[in-house]
């Protein structure tokens, strides 16, 4: 599997002989089996319990997390179709002309613990997009309980990130890692719920110069620093970036420790940062094109989340708000997505 190692560079990033459309992020309150009649749509998210828990299809799944308001439309993915889907040595997966969607869910009993299941899991990953006909990372989403849970290294977020690094290095991996986001639910299962996409073409990782870079993390943060880049641009014909899990962090510290309204600000500001790393236009970020998502750990800053997003961001920028546990513990808020959809 190819992933481009996650740098800054001065100039333009690489344009690819064959650059691909974007793909096409929405969110969406129509019927579930409306939206998946549908010969282009790669892959659809549910969020919280009152989102169907199942369904044939491969390509529908349901994250654990629950909306800020009970209940939230489906994130719908589409490209250049038509899409093929199937599920293969427990992996759901579909794919088009362009893109794949995979997603894996690992009982945490069956292998021991977190760890086990994360190093399971990503050896499954790495095996399956490599064999395929999108061999490139983009994106992975990883969602697992209780994340905060244990002290010091024993901390589950800190074991999942051993695991995920032994899954990593079986493949031969080293310091290049596509974008990510790890969050917490709170659905007691112990399933380690993780979902991905990959592309034909590979795109370019990017860093924030305001944060060091998270595989770079000091011994402090556990035995294995978290393998994701701050973000990925696309190899498409217009700008498209993933935005990874962003939260208040400088340099490899927590900052503004119980303060959201702070935190949310710092969030922004490496957003922001990052963004301009990778090229986009100061206009055009979070704008309209934007498709963002905001994991809120306490259900009492659910208000003042929507109401300082609303007055910091384009009023059109779409944004889907869920509780959710941050990787620190002392960290409120947490805010992925995409750019220039």
């Amino acid at each position: 599997m190819s992933i481009a190692t996650p740098h800054i560079p001065a100039a333009t990033p690489h344009a690819h002989a064959a650059e691909l459309p974007p793909l096409r992020v929405a969110y969406e309150s129509t019927p579930l089996d409306a939206i998946l009649a549908g010969a282009d749509v790669l892959a659809v998210f549910g969020f919280g319990t009152h989102a169907p828990a199942a369904h044939a299809d491969p390509r529908y799944l349901r994250v654990n997390l629950e909306p800020a308001d009970g209940e939230a439309p489906f994130e719908v993915w589409r490209v250049r179709g038509p899409v093929r889907a199937e599920r293969r040595d427990g992996i759901a997966w579909a794919e088009g002309d362009d893109y794949a969607y995979g997603a894996i869910e690992v009982d945490e009993s069956a292998h021991g613990d977190v760890e086990g299941a994360a190093e399971f899991a990503y050896r499954c990953l790495v095996d399956a997009i490599a064999a395929s006909a999108k061999p490139h990372t983009l994106r992975i989403w990883n969602y697992l309980d209780a994340i905060n849970l244990g002290a010091g290294d024993a901390e589950r977020y800190r074991r999942f990130c051993v695991g995920r690094a032994a899954g990593l290095a079986a493949q031969g991996f080293a310091d290049d890692y596509p974008a990510a986001t790890g969050i917490g639910v709170r659905d007691g299962r112990r399933v380690l719920q993780i979902y991905w996409l990959a592309a034909r073409t590979p795109g370019t990782a990017f860093e924030n110069p305001r944060q060091v870079s998270a595989w770079r993390y000091p011994r402090q943060y556990g035995i294995k620093a978290p393998t994701f880049a701050r973000a990925m641009r696309a190899p498409t014909q217009q700008v498209q970036v993933y935005i990874s899990g962003t939260a208040a962090i400088v340099g490899h510290v927590s900052h503004h420790h119980d303060d959201f309204a702070k935190q949310l600000d710092e969030t922004l500001a490496n957003i922001d940062s990052v963004l301009a790393a990778a090229q986009v236009a100061a206009a055009a970020r979070l704008d309209a094109g934007a498709a963002l998502k905001a994991y809120v750990r306490r259900a009492e800053d659910l208000d003042a989340a929507r109401r300082l997003l609303g007055e910091k961001l384009p009023a059109q920028t779409p944004t889907l708000f869920l509780l959710g546990d941050i990787c620190r513990s002392e960290l409120l808020v947490e805010i992925d997505g995409i750019q220039g959809a």
